[in-house]
This record gives structure tokens, C-alpha cells and sequence, in this order.
């Protein structure tokens, strides 16, 4: 399975369990009234924390693993376990793995970027795939070529979303319904010429209350030089405070974004403070179909954006819904992060 293709399929095929595992509690836990329940902590994982809701993600993710590490070997990461490697032992079984350099490929999953919307009833989560072709180490970012970004809506929701690209070949967008996974429609996922300054999101997320006026202080300079020097109006330019790094690129894919600044590791770094940012299984899968729709995502100085893909490494980045919009908004980023 070393061809991307055939990686997107697995890839995609353990987001859609996911959702389906995911959907069936939630929805089970809002007709009962008991979704509070989705939110109780229940260990420490390698990269966050970990909640009821989480567990039935897990389990799934365990199966498709020892399904699949029973035909060929693979590595598989995610934020509770860390890495794992398991390949076939002879017997219709599995058995643990020393490392990657096994000759299968490696996969970087996300089961529910956007836990805590979720877990509240309030608004879809998604589920990150990364798939990378086989190779001795750890892999990065710019070894993954497919990505699957799979929305995993709340309860009162009949279908979802999801967004997968190939890396240099194509970015597609498709709605299945929850209750039999039917394909009701799907679309290629390009994104539009327009580099507008105002009349849409442009989202700069803050998370933690202690750095929300650090924050605030770049968001007025970059919006103040927008104003200025581009005649943006104020009162077109939106806010959207999504707490899922995937769903803020599924977002920018999709055009609704205009762009978005996830600046937290970067001014933490900066500042030699400790920060919750993200890490590199929210949003690898993510960034990959981004990129394939058009999207330009770079690190905070407007780099290429690159790191490992463990469950440690803080990330952040900034995305911009096209080439024109980075060319005709990113000086003015640049600025204001200068100046604060």
C-alpha cells in the first residue's frame, strides 16, 4: 500500500468509522440528556487530554489498526497513544513492531479535532488523516500525500462532510449521510480568485483568557492597517472563534474563512512561556487537503510550513484562502506582528 491513492482509501476509510463510532454516542447521550457526560476527563494522553468521548474513537482506531497490521505492517499515530507499529505474526495475527522500518506505510490520525464543541452538543468536530508512504523514521509534514478532513456533527445533524486531496493531484469535497454513509453529492474543492479584505471570517483564534490581549493587540494593528492601507470596513470583517484547527482549514478551504491566525506557539516561543497550542496530529491532514484546494498555509513568519509529526511539537500557522489574498494581506500581518 505504497501507492497515495490507495493511501487516501485507508485513510479515508478509518475516518469514516470514526465518524460513524463517534455520531452513534453523542446522538445516544443527546436523547438521553445526558451529554455532559461526554466531558468527563478519563486519562492523559501522549498529546491532550482525553474524555468519554473520546474512548469509543479509540477502540475503533484499535480495530482498524489490528485489522490492517494482519494483512501488512504499518505505524500509526495518535494524540492518546503516541506512535504504534504492529505488523502481521505469522499465525492470522499481530505482533508489536521495533520501529518504522517496517516497509509499510505510516498514518497520523486525529480522531476529534474540536473535542470540546462536540462533547457539548454545540458544533461539528472532525476527524484528521494523514497518510505517509513507508520510510525508516518519524515522518514530517511534507512527506504526507493524502489527507482526510471527515466532519463529525452534532446530534441533531442527518449528513456530513468530507474534504481528501492527493497531494499534487486533486482536492475533492463530498456530503454523506450519517444514518447509511449514502454519497449524496460530490464536488471538486478549488478555491476562488478573490483576495477581499473584508466581507468574511478572519478568524484570529485565541484560546487560553491569558493571552487573549496579546492577541488582541496584533488582530487590531493587522485590521487597523487593513482599513488603512486596503479600504477594508470594519464592520464586514467577521469573527469566528472555532476551537478545531482542522475545522478553521476545512473552513479556509471551503472559502467561508478568508484566513486564519493560530499564533499561540509562536508568540509562546517567542516569549519563552509554556502554552496549549496545536500539535501536529490536529491539523497535518488538514493542511495537506488546504494546500491541494489552493489554500496557502505557512508558519507564523510566513514560511514554508513544516515540523514532525509526533504528539508533542507545538504548531502554529497561518492560512490564507488563496496566493492572493497571502500576496495582498500578509505584509500587512507581518507589520503588525513586528510592532507587537
Amino acid at each position: 500500500m505504497h501507492d497515495p491513492s490507495a493511501l487516501l482509501v485507508a485513510a479515508k476509510e478509518l475516518a469514516l468509522l470514526v465518524r460513524a463510532a463517534v455520531h452513534g454516542v453523542v446522538a445516544a447521550a443527546a436523547a438521553r440528556g445526558e451529554t455532559a457526560s461526554l466531558a468527563r476527563e478519563v486519562a492523559q494522553g501522549a498529546g491532550d487530554t482525553t474524555f468519554a468521548i473520546d474512548a469509543c474513537a479509540e477502540s475503533t482506531i484499535d480495530a482498524w489498526l489490528e485489522a490492517r497490521a494482519r494483512c501488512a505492517p504499518l505505524s500509526l499515530l495518535t494524540e492518546d497513544a503516541g506512535w504504534r507499529h504492529r505488523g502481521p505474526d505469522g499465525a492470522g495475527g499481530t505482533r508489536e513492531l521495533a520501529g518504522f522500518d517496517h516497509g509499510g506505510p505510516r498514518f497520523v490520525v486525529d480522531p476529534i479535532d474540536g473535542t470540546r464543541n462536540l462533547m457539548a452538543d454545540l458544533r461539528s468536530a472532525w476527524c484528521v488523516v494523514a497518510a505517509c508512504p513507508p520510510g525508516p523514521s518519524e515522518p514530517r509534514l511534507a512527506q504526507a500525500v493524502a489527507g482526510v478532513v471527515c466532519e463529525l456533527p452534532d446530534s441533531r445533524a442527518r449528513a456530513g462532510r468530507v474534504l481528501w486531496a492527493v497531494r499534487g493531484e486533486h482536492a475533492l469535497l463530498e456530503q454523506r449521510t450519517l444514518a447509511d454513509d449514502a454519497l449524496e453529492w460530490r464536488r471538486p474543492l478549488r478555491v476562488d480568485g478573490e483576495a477581499r479584505v473584508d466581507a468574511g471570517y478572519f478568524p484570529f483564534f485565541r484560546y487560553l483568557p491569558s493571552e487573549r490581549v496579546q492577541l488582541a493587540r496584533i488582530e487590531a494593528a493587522f485590521f487597523a492597517r487593513l482599513a488603512r492601507h486596503e479600504r477594508a470596513v470594519e464592520r464586514r470583517i467577521l469573527d469566528d472563534q472555532y476551537i478545531s484547527n482542522a475545522g478553521q482549514l476545512a473552513l479556509l478551504a471551503l472559502g467561508t474563512y478568508r484566513m486564519v491566525c493560530d499564533l499561540r506557539a509562536h508568540l509562546a516561543a517567542r516569549d519563552g512561556r509554556e502554552t496549549l497550542s496545536s500539535k501536529p496530529y490536529d491539523c497535518a491532514g488538514a493542511i495537506v487537503v488546504a494546500r491541494e484546494a489552493g489554500c496557502q498555509v505557512d508558519d507564523a513568519e510566513g514560511g514554508r510550513l513544516d515540523f514532525p509529526l509526533d504528539a508533542t511539537t507545538r504548531v502554529s500557522f497561518v492560512g490564507w484562502h488563496n496566493l492572493a489574498s497571502k500576496e495582498r494581506m500578509g505584509p500587512h500581518l507581518a507589520a503588525a506582528l513586528r510592532e507587537h
